[in-house]
């Protein structure tokens, strides 16, 4: 089992910049590839972005291509999310998932473990 707590978000005016944080519970975090989520208000939860177990490799959903990096330190049990050149649209929750699969999925029933979410509002 592995519990997921984020942080980092906030309120941030459109062209900022915030990095989001999740920290992991257990010794087998490095088992997991991990993904970032995000849920506006009346919309489904959507994908944002992937990491796989070594953080070798990335995936990434169109809209943030370019703006939005993610990235683990297993050592720290801790996945990030930096997100640069913000816009209004990407205020939502943003929350990280865990999934002990080693494929880099954007379906979110795919994932097996879910943080509680953090706030991310962007101000124009």
């Amino acid at each position: 089992q592995v519990q997921l707590v984020e942080s980092g978000g906030g309120l941030v005016q459109a062209g900022g910049s915030l990095r989001l944080s999740c920290a992991a519970s257990g010794r087998t975090f490095s088992s997991y590839t991990m993904g970032w989520f995000h849920q506006a208000p009346g919309k489904e939860r959507e994908f944002v972005a992937a990491i796989s177990r070594s953080g070798g490799n990335t995936y990434y959903a169109d809209s943030v291509k370019g703006r939005f990096t993610i990235s683990r330190d297993n050592a720290k049990n801790t996945v990030y999310l930096q997100m640069n050149s913000l816009k209004p649209e990407d205020t939502a929750v943003y929350y990280c998932a865990a999934d002990a699969s080693n494929i880099l999925r954007r379906i979110a029933y795919e994932y097996d473990y879910w943080g509680q979410g953090t706030q991310v509002t962007v101000s124009s």
